[in-house]
C-alpha cells in the first residue's frame, strides 16, 4: 500500500518527460549530414514569411520612364532606404536615452499590508494587528559627474551623425545601382535595334546573292556564305534579347519591384549625352572629399572616439548624487482587548552621496588608453578613406576621358563602315565585287553599330560612376532624398 504514492509519482514524472520531449523534438539538430532538415517549424517560418507585408509597386505599363523618375521610385520603394532610415531613427532614440541622464528620475510607490503577531506579556499572549498604508516618491538625481554624462551624450550624438551619413550613403549607392541597371537596359535595347538592322542587312545580302544565282551570275558557295551570315546575325540577335531580359530584371530589382515587372524606358536617342567633362580632376577630387557621406561617417567616428575619451577621463573624478524619498504613511494599531489606534504623518528622508573610486586595479587607466587608441585609429581610417576616394575619383575621371575619346572614334567608325557596306553592296550588284567583300563589310558594319551604341552608353555609365565617386547624386541642388 505504501508503494502506490511512489508509483503515482513515477507515472507523473514519466508524463512530464514525455510531454517535454515531444515539445523539444522539433528543435533538435539534423539527424544526419546527408539529408536536408525538415520539420514543422519550417512550414511555420514559410507561413510567417508570406505574412510579411509587401507593398504594391506603382508602375504604369504604358509610360516610358526617365532615369530621374526611376530614381524617385527606387528611393521611395526600395527596402534598403527604409532599413537605413529605421537605423537612423533607432540611433536618434539612443541619443534621447543618453540625454535623459541629465534629468532626475522620479518613481511613485504604493504599499499596503497587515502585520499580525502574538506578543507574550506576563502569563498571557496578546494579539497585535497593524494595518499599514504608505505612499512614497523616490527622487534620484546626479548633481555633478565631471562630464561623464556629457561624454555619453556626445558619443550617441556622433553615432547619430554617422547613422545619418550612412543613410545618405545608402541613397548614393542605390542611385548608382539604378543608373547602372538603367544604362545596361538602355544599351541592350539599342543593341537590339542594331542587331535587327544587321539582320536586315544580312538578309539583303542573301537576297542579292540568291537573285544573282537565279540569273547565273553567282555560285552556290556565295549563297551559302550569305545564308551563313544571316544565321550568324540571327544568333547575335537572340543573344542580345537574352541580355535585354536580364537587364529588365536587374532594373526592376533595383527599384524594389518584383523581377518580372515590365518597365518601359526612354530610348537611347532621347537621352542627352554630354560632350566633355568641363572640370579638372583636382577640382573633382576636392568636391568628392567634401561631399562623400562615407567619409563624413568616418569623421563622425573621430567625434565618437573623442567623446568616449572624455567619459573615460571623467571616471577619475567623484560623482555627487541626490536622493529624496518623501512618504505619506497611515498606520492603524489594535491590541487584543483594546480599541483601535491610528496615526498618520509625512515621513521620508533626503541624502547626498559622494562617490569616488580611489582604486580599481587600473581599469580606468586602461579604458582611457583604449579610448585614446580609438581616436588614433579613427583618424587613420579617415586618412585611408581619403586616399581611397582620391584613387576612385582619379580612375573614374580617367575612364570618363577615355569614354569620350572612344565615342568620337566609334562615331567615325560607324560612318566609315556604313559607307563601306553601301559601296560594297552596290559594287556586288554591279558585278564588280565578290560576295566575300560584301559579307565582310556587313560584319564590320554590325560591329561598328554595336561599338557606337556601347561607346554612347559607356559615356553615360562612366559619367554616373564619376558622380557616384564624388557624391554628386545626393546633393540638395538635385533632390532631397526621402525614405
Amino acid at each position: 500500500m505504501r508503494a502506490l504514492p511512489n508509483k503515482r509519482a513515477w507515472l507523473a514524472q514519466s508524463m512530464i518527460m514525455l510531454v517535454t520531449g515531444s515539445a523539444l523534438s522539433a528543435q533538435n539538430l539534423p539527424v544526419s549530414p546527408d539529408h536536408p532538415w525538415h520539420s514543422s517549424d519550417e512550414r511555420l517560418i514559410m507561413n510567417e514569411a508570406k505574412g510579411v507585408r509587401q507593398r504594391t509597386f506603382p508602375i504604369q505599363r504604358d509610360k516610358a520612364y526617365s532615369l530621374a523618375e526611376l530614381i524617385d521610385l527606387a528611393e521611395a520603394w526600395n527596402p534598403e532606404t527604409r532599413v537605413a532610415w529605421e537605423n537612423a531613427r533607432a540611433q536618434a532614440a539612443a541619443l534621447g536615452i543618453a540625454r535623459s541622464e541629465l534629468y532626475p528620475t522620479l518613481s511613485a510607490v504604493a504599499l499596503g499590508g497587515i502585520d499580525r503577531a502574538e506578543i507574550p506579556l506576563g502569563l498571557r499572549f496578546y494579539r497585535f494587528t497593524i494595518p499599514d498604508q504608505q505612499m512614497s516618491l523616490d527622487l534620484n538625481y546626479t548633481i555633478f559627474d565631471f562630464g561623464a554624462r556629457r561624454g555619453r551624450i556626445d558619443t550617441e550624438r556622433a553615432r547619430l551623425l554617422a547613422a545619418n551619413f550612412r543613410f545618405n550613403d545608402v541613397h548614393r549607392q542605390l542611385i548608382f545601382h539604378v543608373q547602372q541597371a538603367y544604362y545596361r537596359l538602355l544599351n541592350a535595347l539599342a543593341q537590339d535595334t542594331a542587331a535587327r538592322a544587321s539582320l536586315a542587312n544580312a538578309e539583303a545580302v542573301q537576297q542579292a546573292a540568291e537573285e544573282r544565282l537565279r540569273n547565273g551570275l553567282a555560285t552556290l558557295p556565295d549563297v551559302l556564305e550569305a545564308r551563313s551570315a544571316t544565321a550568324q546575325s540571327q544568333y547575335d540577335l537572340q543573344a542580345v534579347l537574352g541580355v535585354e531580359q536580364s537587364a529588365r530584371g536587374d532594373l526592376a530589382t533595383a527599384l524594389g519591384a518584383p523581377a518580372a515587372t515590365m518597365i518601359r524606358i526612354e530610348p537611347l536617342a532621347d537621352v542627352p549625352t554630354p560632350e566633355s567633362i568641363g572640370e579638372t580632376v583636382e577640382r573633382v577630387i576636392d568636391r568628392a572629399l567634401d561631399q562623400r557621406p562615407d567619409l563624413q561617417a568616418e569623421v563622425a567616428g573621430i567625434r565618437e572616439a573623442q567623446a568616449q575619451e572624455k567619459e573615460a577621463r571623467a571616471a577619475y573624478n567623484p560623482r555627487l548624487d541626490l536622493k529624496a524619498s518623501p512618504a505619506a504613511q497611515s498606520l492603524y494599531f489594535q491590541q487584543q482587548t483594546l480599541p483601535w489606534g491610528h496615526t498618520a504623518d509625512l515621513t521620508g528622508g533626503i541624502a547626498l552621496s559622494l562617490n569616488w573610486t580611489v582604486f580599481d586595479g587600473g581599469a580606468r587607466r586602461n579604458r582611457l588608453m583604449r579610448s585614446e587608441d580609438e581616436i588614433r585609429k579613427a583618424e587613420s581610417q579617415v586618412n585611408a578613406a581619403r586616399d581611397s576616394i582620391e584613387d576612385e575619383v582619379w580612375t573614374a575621371y580617367a575612364d570618363l576621358s577615355t569614354a569620350f575619346r572612344q565615342r568620337e572614334a566609334a562615331t567615325a567608325l560607324l560612318e566609315s563602315a556604313t559607307q563601306s557596306y553601301a559601296a560594297a553592296l552596290e559594287s556586288y550588284n554591279n558585278g564588280v565585287r565578290n560576295l566575300l567583300d560584301v559579307t565582310a563589310a556587313q560584319k564590320v558594319l554590325a560591329q561598328a553599330r554595336s561599338a557606337d551604341i556601347l561607346a554612347r552608353t559607356q559615356v553615360l555609365v562612366t559619367l554616373a560612376d564619376l558622380a557616384f565617386r564624388c557624391g554628386d547624386s545626393i546633393q540638395s541642388n538635385t533632390r532631397t532624398p526621402q525614405p
